[in-house]
């Protein structure tokens, strides 16, 4: 254990400063790499002096370096505990990105992603372990998805006004791997177009570009939602079989789309014949107060996928199809499913933290309830920050009522790309606007700029960007 503990630390003597200095910061490194597990307990200050050959004066500064900035816990009588600081555990973002992301750059804004819910999260996976035994006397082979969590979001549906079975629910390693296994299903004619969005979310544009399919985009701006009209023409002058369409809080814009809207799209996809795949990872990313009440886009030719990446974790690779029993059917038989499909274990945390109690005597609502109340405080506090920062630099953008980011307009003549080369020279990393372009070249004075970051790690980012 002694040994153990000293190896964790790494060639930590080597570096410059004060040992006691160099000690704490080694403690940290170690922790958060996984080396030392949060909650070990350490020895006592003499036998970690005598395991670490140092003086007990320098154990203690750099123990008390390591208390006071919360990554120790003391109990008198029972020792210190190794644990996360909660400046760490209670935020928004992964701390990974402010110490390096795309490129070995200093702060990463390529990504919009959250960090887990800390404690909801560990309490989580702590019920979903106690409910593992009946699964590791089954095959483990991969399902449609196991039955509670498949009955616990037919559940969310039903009750916010999408009436749904569960067998209507295929649970997928993401909503990436669902729009792979749909597109491989409906995209049966690599000659018809895809109706996408200008701009789109560039992990859907990937996807369709492996198929070689052709983009057919219709735009979509955060002030004005989407252009319905252009939508119908571009519909019946091309005849798409499929569309893709993110109608919750649009990434990259933020726009939402109206209610009427939606029933307009609906009814030009039952007159077509045009599926559309309706990506709802961002629904419950709704910052208005209170949170509004659009139905789901839906109807007979639409199909809803989502994810708990963007509301939970990205590291929760839980996605889902919602479709008919009979569509259902037939992408389970597709062998691409088996590959696409999250093992066991994580959907039973998955069903923990959206779990509304069925099965579990309740409580689970609740639990995400809160969860979901505070990362909308926290995503909208962060918002109104990032946009207060931007409001003197002369570019443009509309405050989205919810998503993760804003979408700027620089306005003539600096291009997206131009500023965000800058940027990485100066240490952050940006998507600019053709990385969401259907043809990779349009949208060239546009860039996205996520709020998933604390207050002071979007102040340097703006710092560094306008500098």
């Amino acid at each position: 254990m002694q040994r153990g503990f000293a190896a964790a630390l790494g060639n930590w003597r080597t570096k410059e400063g004060p040992l006691a200095r160099s000690l704490a910061a080694a403690v940290r490194e170690a922790v958060v790499d996984g080396r030392i597990p949060a909650g070990t307990r350490l020895q006592s200050e003499r036998e970690l002096a005598r395991t670490l050959e140092l003086s007990r004066g320098t154990v203690v500064t750099a123990l008390t370096r390591l208390r006071d900035d919360g990554w120790l816990h003391t109990r008198q009588g029972s020792g210190s505990v190794v644990r996360l600081p909660a400046r760490l555990t209670e935020r928004t973002t992964p701390w990974s990105l402010d110490r390096g992301g795309a490129d070995d750059a200093d702060l990463d804004l390529t990504l919009a992603v959250t960090a887990a819910p800390h404690e909801a999260y560990l309490a989580a996976l702590g019920r979903a372990v106690e409910r593992s035994a009946a699964l590791l006397v089954d095959s483990g082979v991969a399902t449609a998805g196991l039955p509670r969590l498949r009955e616990l979001l037919a559940e969310r549906y039903t009750r916010s006004g999408l009436a749904t079975r569960p067998e209507q629910i295929l649970v997928t390693s993401g909503a990436q791997a669902a729009l792979t296994l749909l597109v491989d299903r409906l995209h049966t004619d690599r000659r018809s177009p895809v109706v996408v969005e200008s701009p789109t979310y560039p992990g859907a544009l990937a996807i369709l570009r492996r198929r070689r399919a052709r983009l057919l985009p219709v735009p979509v701006t955060a002030a004005y939602g989407w252009d319905t009209e252009r939508l119908a023409e571009t519909v019946r002058a091309n005849g798409p079989q499929l569309a893709y369409l993110i109608p919750d809080f649009h990434n990259p814009t933020g726009a939402h789309m109206t209610a009427p809207t939606r029933a307009t799209v609906a009814a030009l996809a039952e007159r077509h014949a045009l599926t559309v795949v309706v990506d709802e990872t961002m629904r419950d990313l709704d910052l208005r107060t209170p949170p509004g009440t659009e139905p789901h886009l839906s109807g007979a030719r639409v199909i809803q996928i989502g994810s708990a990446s963007k509301v939970l974790w990205s590291g929760l690779r839980v996605g889902w199809i919602r479709a008919s029993a009979d569509l259902v059917r037939e992408v389970l038989r597709n062998p691409l499913q088996a590959q696409l499909s999250p093992p066991p274990l994580e959907q039973l945390i998955a069903a923990e933290l959206l779990g509304d109690g069925v099965g579990d005597g309740g409580g689970g609502g609740d639990r995400l309830d809160a969860v979901l109340a505070d990362r909308r405080a926290r995503l909208r506090r962060q918002r109104d920050h990032l946009a207060g920062l931007l409001a003197g630099t002369g570019w443009t953008y509309t405050v989205p009522d919810g998503g993760l980011s804003l979408w700027l307009h620089l306005g003539e003549p600096t291009t997206a790309t131009e500023l965000a080369a800058r940027a990485a020279g100066r240490g952050l990393a940006v998507s600019p606007g053709p990385l969401f372009a259907a043809d990779r070249a349009s949208l060239a004075h546009h860039l996205r700029l996520p709020f998933t970051a604390t207050p002071d790690v979007l102040t340097r980012a703006v710092a560094l960007l306008t500098g």
